[in-house]
């Protein structure tokens, strides 16, 4: 063989194993796939939602300052939400908010997270006010649930407790344990 042949047959059998090579690498990284970031399909600035319910009436208002909606999961994520519930004949009841939130629409539960606030809407309501660091909240059946600490204010009276158990459908509210309160006569 004259020295041209032998550097073209080594020249292919380099480029043969560096392919090779290649071929190896590439499959190694495919079976190591590290999981990405999800990153949301949707987000929004400055939210303004309205939802209305079967009779066309109000259902609930829902602002925010930052929204970011992730469908793999259906779940969305608020900074500074508030909610406004609405009753059956389309009257504003309980205003809910929070520093964060989170809405799973598989479950259609509310989180909501740090310096929560749920306030009735109307003053001659007996219970004024609700706060909490977390509570989790149905939105079909509008039972909401908490195993923070509780303050409640209403009119002549304060009451605290560890955990929380709130049909706002009916109004009744149930404090788990640890319940102190203050009454005022009036």
């Amino acid at each position: 063989m004259n020295r041209v042949t032998v550097a073209i047959a080594a020249f292919f059998g380099l480029a043969l194993v560096l392919y090779w090579q290649a071929q190896v690498k590439r499959s190694e990284m495919e079976a190591v796939k590290v999981v990405g970031i999800e990153r949301p399909d949707f987000i929004a600035d400055d939210l303004r939602t309205t939802e209305y319910n079967e009779k066309g009436l109000i259902a609930s208002k829902v602002t925010a300052k930052h929204m970011e909606h992730y469908a793999s999961s259906d779940i969305t994520h608020f900074t500074e939400p508030v909610y406004l519930i609405y009753s059956d004949n389309s009257q504003a009841q309980w205003q809910l908010s929070a520093d964060n939130g989170q809405l799973n629409k598989q479950s259609n539960k509310v989180s909501l997270e740090n310096n929560v606030i749920i306030d009735a809407i109307d003053i001659e309501e007996p219970l004024q006010s609700v706060t909490t660091q977390a509570v989790t909240l149905d939105l079909s059946t509008m039972i909401g649930s908490s195993q923070e600490m509780v303050y409640i204010k209403g009119k002549g009276f304060m009451i605290q407790g560890l955990g929380l158990h709130a049909d706002l459908n009916t109004q009744k509210l149930s404090l788990l344990s640890k319940v102190e309160g203050t009454y005022e006569s009036q």
